[in-house]
């Protein structure tokens, strides 16, 4: 018998939330239209809203609605093509499957607590947020949100209950371009180059752009995201801002990805791009989004502390899974053939499965704090991947390692880089093959997945094989 869910979240925190259990119960169904109707109440300006699907590329899908309309999004008949989750990063279908599919329809269902405003706008409008599924109304297993619940509820089958922040680092860059297509950046020396130093954890840096930062924290106010930390990283126009941890790792992905939008329409308004890309510039240092993650009991209990500050049994089986797997889900953690640009040494992210105590060198890192806060941090994905499904194969290796007990090395202290060979996959067909052969991927994140998204990398793949680059022709005419 599954375990009773682990409160969504505590209301101190976020008071102004309403939070539903995910469940189709019919209380549930009478609380979102209610706050429906409470929502059009106190927004009669707002005319238009944008349905938001998370697609497998990281795209944003969907419609605008007019708001006499909205009532039929919360009553799950707004409908979407299937093929909408399953787009390329250039949002074109997957020819190999669309067609032997049939290219049906889903319908689309709304999380109510996502129905808030998007500040950024010239003219006022909202967002809700939709899985999609299928017309009879069984769960869709292409949907990444469908996908982090099915793994998340494995957990609470075991009485488990998944604790998920998030760290997302991005560029605010110049809409303006220089002849080879490469973008300004927004921190310059006297000659308009680039800085030499992003002046990390620099407080006048972050002065310089604290307009913008101000309008984030507050869309995020707006937005019910839950902000921790605003920060200024290492490279020039480089920045990161950090997420509350969440007991609830569904509810922790959709506001990753909700975040991501907010700064880059916050960026849009004030005549800046924001941009997640892995390695925009070669020479400087990419865009990781790091995880965060415990496991805690029915009675909120953190399951990784046993008192001491090497952690439990459980953390340590935890560790070893992800370990274990990450070879087999990198393609989710690094999408894009720019993903593996970010994987260098002494560019701050992970070449090797290993992990260690307070070290920033590793894959997988225990760090310092209370013992009441132990827990993990995966270091390995870039801010390109979607954060439904980096946090899924997170938590699947995770599961996968506890289900089978599975130990780890020792811990590895002083400069991974300096002590073990890259061994993750370096390039991106290389982890497309690992992929599609994982026993793992199909049976912790669904077979169907596994083939659906395994079609649409390789048509990545094959697309960008088809261009030449200003390099090849410097190299060769």
């Amino acid at each position: 018998m599954s375990q009773p869910r682990v409160a969504a979240i505590n209301p101190k925190v976020l008071p102004n939330v309403l939070f539903f259990d995910r469940s189709p119960l019919p209380e549930a169904i009478v609380s979102s239209s209610s706050q429906l109707d409470s929502f059009l109440e106190q927004h009669p300006d707002i005319e238009l809203f944008e349905i938001v699907l998370a697609d497998v590329s990281g795209g944003l899908r969907g419609k605008w609605v007019t708001r006499d309309k909205l009532s039929t999004v919360f009553a799950d008949e707004l409908k979407l093509p299937i093929s909408s989750l399953v787009f390329d990063s250039w949002g074109r279908d997957v020819e190999e499957w669309v067609f032997l599919s049939g290219d049906g329809d889903g319908c689309c269902v709304a999380e109510p607590w996502s129905l808030v405003p998007m500040p950024w706008g010239k003219r006022p409008m909202a967002q809700v947020l939709v899985s999609l599924d299928h017309e009879d109304g069984t769960r869709n297993g292409l949907d990444p949100r469908r996908i982090l619940g099915n793994v998340e509820a494995r957990f609470r089958e075991r009485g488990l209950q998944p604790v998920v922040a998030s760290e997302m680092e991005f560029f605010l860059l110049d809409t303006q371009r220089d002849a080879q297509g490469r973008p300004y950046h927004t921190q310059r020396d006297s000659v308009g180059g680039a800085l030499g130093s992003g002046q990390t954890y620099g407080l006048e840096a972050m002065a310089e752009v604290e307009d913008f930062m101000h309008a984030v924290r507050e869309c995020c106010e707006v937005q019910n995201l839950a902000v921790d930390t605003l920060i200024k990283e290492g490279a020039p126009s480089q920045y990161e801002i950090n997420l509350l941890h969440h007991p609830d790792a569904l509810l922790a992905a959709d506001q990753a990805l909700l975040l991501k939008r907010a700064i880059r329409g916050v960026a849009r308004s004030f005549e800046r791009i924001a941009t997640f890309m892995a390695k925009p510039f070669g020479e400087l240092a990419g865009n990781g989004m790091h995880l965060h993650c415990s496991i805690v009991d029915s009675s909120g209990n953190n399951l990784f502390n046993d008192g001491t500050p090497q952690g439990s049994p459980l953390l340590r089986h935890a560790i070893a899974g992800c370990m274990h797997t990450l070879p087999d889900v990198m393609l989710l953690l690094a999408p894009t053939m720019n993903s593996y640009r970010r994987f260098q040494r002494g560019m701050h992210a992970p070449l090797a499965p290993c992990w260690g105590y307070e070290n920033r060198t590793v894959a997988l890192r225990v760090p310092a704090g209370p013992l009441s806060a132990m827990r993990l941090e995966h270091r390995v994905g870039g801010a390109d991947a979607q954060p439904h499904l980096a946090v899924a194969a997170l938590l699947a290796g995770m599961l996968y390692g506890i289900e089978h007990e599975l130990e780890p090395p020792k811990a590895l202290e002083g400069n991974a880089w300096e002590q073990l060979e890259p061994s993750l996959p370096q390039h991106w067909s290389d982890a497309l093959d690992i992929f599609r052969r994982s026993r793992f991927v199909a049976e912790y994140l669904g077979a169907s997945f596994q083939e659906v998204y395994g079609l649409v990398k390789q048509q990545e793949i094959d697309e960008f094989g088809r261009h030449v680059t200003p390099l090849e022709y410097d190299t060769n005419l």
